[in-house]
């Protein structure tokens, strides 16, 4: 199944109802569906991929179903790369129509998204396309964060993000007056599920192309937003901004977040913020079409009141969606009993597990290492302790970073903190800290004893530096590798 089918399901609801809004540009069904019918006659038989270089927004709407029209693949890419970077990506689609605002940057020709959409709302409709009705065909491929290694080009196919909408949204299930605002970056996952998931629920969606607290929370209030998901360090930096003050924003109904860890002590404060807003956790990767297991908002409700086991489960990622199945494997590949602890298997319909360079790391009954560490409870609560990269070895001994992270940043004085393994001779790796602090900046002595209070010596940072900010992704992820890089590096 083509993902041009849900808008076309989406738009024959209500050929009139708008679909998309950014900025003073609003689009219909209607109109989304004929400029993407047009984008395509365009993009068969003359380009193998439609490279987009800019921010969300109506035309990458555009881009995104003319490309599957077309039966080429999109390549969103991520424009806040340094020049160097984001060139050398677009080099390994030498053949693509490229959407770019800024042609400087990528030394190639390249064509405005909004001009691109301009021209197709005078050209001709074209001729039906062949790769239209393939669901096997790429759709999107996505490049990861590359937070440990290289960047990898993700493959997912149309029936890949189909399965996934369909067997987590119902048509048209969204009720009146409901909005969604978008502020996820569409070279990111969620924001090309997000688009097509709301798309397909029935809810208008409003774009916020630059996330600032201030920027986020007039939108809502002023567009009335209903429904809105964000990444951890949106929500930190919205939380900062309230700083403890009610958000105000009454319109709001559901407030999703994730896209990377986010601290309890963050969460917490959200919740108070944002009172009466059901919070939802949504765990996923690129390589799984976006979310697998969700935390609803009835969990986070019972953690704020219930049981020791309740409050507990705030902590992990909830329970798999619809059509998903989840392994805990330990190192010779046993599956592990309820509690245990091992890597994190999936397998779905929804389930990629592709890249460019290697092809698919599916075993032979389709199951996906996704090379998290995890468990899951007796009532199916998945847990991930972190990336199995991330894991610091310490004397033998196996930590887990996220455990320091959470006490670092529950000391007032901290804003944000990363834990990271550095060479040793002595112990294999030592464990090293950075963190960010909050208005005023906290003694590294006295940071030093706080931890000492609360962690055993095996787990008491070695390293301990204040910096002004942690290098992130745009979704929240701690680049680990320049971390480790600068910490190594030569003395500055």
């Amino acid at each position: 199944m083509n993902i041009g089918l849900l808008l076309e399901m989406a738009t024959s609801l209500d050929e009139g109802r708008e679909i998309i809004e950014s900025g003073s540009t609003a689009m219909t069904g209607a109109v989304l569906s004929e400029l993407a019918t047009r984008g395509a006659a365009e993009l068969a038989g003359r380009h193998e991929a439609l490279v987009y270089v800019g921010d969300h927004g109506t035309a990458f709407a555009v881009a995104l179903f003319a490309a599957a029209a077309a039966g080429v693949p999109l390549v969103p890419l991520n424009y806040r790369l340094p020049d160097e970077e984001l060139c050398a990506l677009a080099a390994r689609h030498p053949h693509a129509l490229v959407l770019a605002r800024d042609p400087a940057r990528l030394g190639t020709e390249v064509v405005d998204p909004d001009a691109w959409v301009r021209r197709l709302s005078t050209s001709d409709a074209g001729d039906a396309h062949p790769g239209a009705d393939d669901g096997d065909a790429v759709a999107v491929l996505l490049y990861t964060s590359g937070t440990t290694s290289a960047p990898k080009a993700v493959v997912l196919r149309h029936r890949h993000l189909s399965s996934y909408i369909i067997s987590t949204v119902e048509l048209g299930s969204a009720e009146p007056g409901e909005r969604a605002l978008l502020s996820v970056p569409p070279y990111h996952i969620a924001g090309v599920s997000n688009l097509l998931s709301n798309l397909y629920a029935g809810r208008p969606i409003t774009v916020l192309d630059a996330f600032s607290p201030e920027a986020w929370l007039a939108r809502a209030r002023d567009r009335q937003i209903t429904h809105a998901l964000v990444v951890p360090t949106m929500l930190a930096r919205l939380v900062g901004h309230l700083d403890g003050v009610e958000a105000q924003v009454t319109s709001l109904r559901t407030l999703a977040y994730g896209g990377a860890r986010t601290p309890p002590s963050v969460l917490e404060r959200a919740m108070r913020s944002f009172p009466g807003v059901d919070f939802v956790h949504a765990y996923g990767l690129t390589e799984t079409s976006s979310t697998i297991a969700v935390l609803g908002p009835e969990d986070h409700r019972l953690a704020q009141r219930g049981t020791e086991a309740e409050r507990a489960r705030l902590a992990s990622v909830g329970r798999p969606v619809p059509g998903i199945e989840v392994e805990i494997r330990d190192v010779d590949g046993s599956v592990v009993p309820a509690g245990g602890l091992g890597r994190v298997w999936l397998r779905g319909d929804q389930v990629s597990g592709e890249y460019v360079s290697t092809g698919s790391t599916l075993d032979a009954e389709g199951w996906f290492d996704t090379r998290d560490r995890g468990r899951l409870d007796e009532d199916g609560y998945l847990f991930i302790d972190g990336r199995d990269d991330d894991t610091i070895i310490r004397g033998a001994e196996n930590l887990n970073p996220a455990e320091i992270e959470d006490v670092l940043v529950g000391h007032p004085g901290v804003a944000d903190a990363v834990v990271v393994g550095l060479p040793d001779e002595e112990w294999g790796e030592c464990i090293a800290a950075v963190v960010v602090p909050s208005a005023h900046p906290v003694p590294i002595d006295e940071l030093r004893a706080w931890a000492s209070e609360r962690l055993r010596s095996s787990r008491r940072p070695d390293v301990l530096e204040a910096w002004d900010d942690l290098p992130r992704t745009a979704t929240g992820k701690v680049i680990r590798s320049q971390v480790v890089a600068r910490l190594t590096g030569p003395a500055t």
